[in-house]
């Protein structure tokens, strides 16, 4: 994305953002003709209310900007998509207003995916005062190297140009990035990666793709990206309106690496291990079968009751592969399960973990970067549902146990190494187009767990 977070602009015009009970004491020492405009434009400060408040010379002057009851940062990412082009700043605020989130938010709803179209390239700037804005735009950029990733299309986003990112963005921390491709995945014991991606075509094969970077001895965070590129659901093939959407599959390696990028960028007192399986789960006459029985790096056999529950069995080498890595803080993000947006829906993704301090950490920070996320339980019961008759356990549950993004993160509990582990079952799409929010690819959760890292590992 092009920088709309500026360190300093020429004429740049004022914004004035104000809380319902601020307007009335703001107007009374604003010019009469600002007073009377903002009166006769019903102008009340409505949270997302916008006023163009025009000069002499009937140019834009001000902005006038309604917070509503609460100064929520958040509030503006609205703002930047509904701004004329040009530079501003924010010249007003309410006390207590969090300008580093604002101006971050700024940033996340000037997002555009104008890959395939032909566009203007004018939007709003907004002049980060006394914010960190090279961190503001560090963050900005991973969010929307995610999003980008998840709304290119699989024929432009296939496994070879995933591991390109990769190499890009390792190359530029000075981190160190190996890829194991095709056959030589069984040669490296991934037979699981291997096992769902073998179907694909030649310049599309499975990979798995790892970056190493940071200094020995601190602490290791290992950090998991589901990267399914496009799933039909093999052969247990999805209906066609099932697999509209099936581009964003990959939507958790696209997360992993934009976490990545952010603890590289921000250089954190951490050693980081990124771990992105990468396949795409096609049909051929290779393609794995309904009752395959595969091994794992782990050691477990797993029986394939479903050839569409295709990500947890790629995510079990990965984990398997972190757990050697002897982390101090493993994090799996996926587009998982339908079933977490049947609890949940799409904006509230869920994460799972047994570690209450882990838990309490992703609570405090997924608030302060308004990321939100809702705790789900590994309900133990539920993993009866996962025995199989002939192998250590089965990828499809068993239907009496019903909660399926549950028994999925069981299924992970199993591979995941010891210690701080949270999985988190991710949409990484926006439905409907919104003000600062447009249909799509999102990043989720990520800004969150930036902030936990940051603050756990200080």
């Amino acid at each position: 994305m092009s920088d709309v977070i500026l360190d300093a602009a020429e004429a740049a015009r004022p914004i004035e953002a104000l809380l319902e009970a601020e307007l009335a004491a703001a107007l009374e020492a604003a010019p009469p003709f600002v007073k009377g405009f903002a009166a006769l434009s019903e102008f009340k400060a409505r949270a997302g209310q916008m006023l163009l408040v025009p000069g002499d010379d009937g140019a834009l002057h001000t902005v006038l900007f309604g917070l509503g009851a609460a100064a929520d940062p958040m509030a503006f990412r609205a703002l930047a998509a509904r701004l004329p082009a040009g530079s501003y700043r924010l010249a007003r605020a309410p006390e207590g207003l969090d300008r580093a989130q604002a101006t971050l938010a700024f940033a996340l709803g000037s997002y555009r995916f104008d890959r395939y179209k032909s566009r203007d390239g004018a939007r709003a700037r907004l002049v980060a005062d006394g914010v960190d804005a090279a961190e503001v735009r560090q963050v900005a950029h991973a969010c929307a190297l995610a999003r980008d990733m998840i709304n290119t299309p699989a024929n432009d986003m296939g496994p070879r140009q995933i591991e390109t990112i990769a190499r890009e963005i390792a190359e530029q921390h000075g981190a160190a990035c190996t890829v194991i491709e095709g056959e030589g995945l069984l040669e490296a014991n991934y037979p699981a990666i291997h096992a769902v991606g073998r179907a694909a075509a030649p310049e599309r094969a499975p990979r798995m793709i790892e970056i190493q970077w940071g200094e020995a001895g601190r602490p290791l965070v290992a950090v998991v990206g589901k990267g399914v590129v496009f799933d039909t659901g093999g052969l247990d093939i999805k209906p066609s309106a099932g697999m509209r959407l099936m581009k964003k599959d990959m939507g958790g390696a696209a997360h992993a690496l934009a976490l990545g990028r952010m603890i590289m960028a921000a250089n954190l007192p951490v050693r980081l291990a990124v771990l992105v399986p990468v396949v795409e789960n096609a049909i051929s006459g290779d393609a794995m079968r309904p009752g395959d029985v595969l091994a794992s790096r782990k050691g477990l056999t797993i029986e394939v009751g479903n050839t569409d529950a295709e990500g947890r069995l790629i995510l079990a080498d990965a984990l398997t592969r972190a757990a050697e890595l002897e982390p101090a803080l493993t994090i799996d993000l996926a587009t998982l399960t339908g079933a977490a947006r049947v609890a949940l829906g799409p904006h509230l993704p869920p994460y799972y973990t047994e570690d209450e301090a882990l838990a309490a950490a992703i609570e405090k920070h997924a608030k302060l970067a308004s990321d939100p996320l809702w705790r789900m339980p590994l309900w133990k019961p539920y993993a009866e549902a996962l025995d199989s008759d002939i192998a250590d356990l089965k990828n499809d549950p068993d239907a009496w146990a019903q909660a399926g993004s549950v028994t999925a993160a069981l299924f992970l509990q199993r591979f995941a190494p010891p210690g701080p582990w949270v999985h988190l079952d991710i949409f990484a799409w926006n439905g409907r187009n919104q003000p600062g929010r447009p249909a799509g690819g999102e990043a989720q959760a990520i800004r969150g767990l930036y902030g936990m890292i940051r603050e756990r590992f200080a």
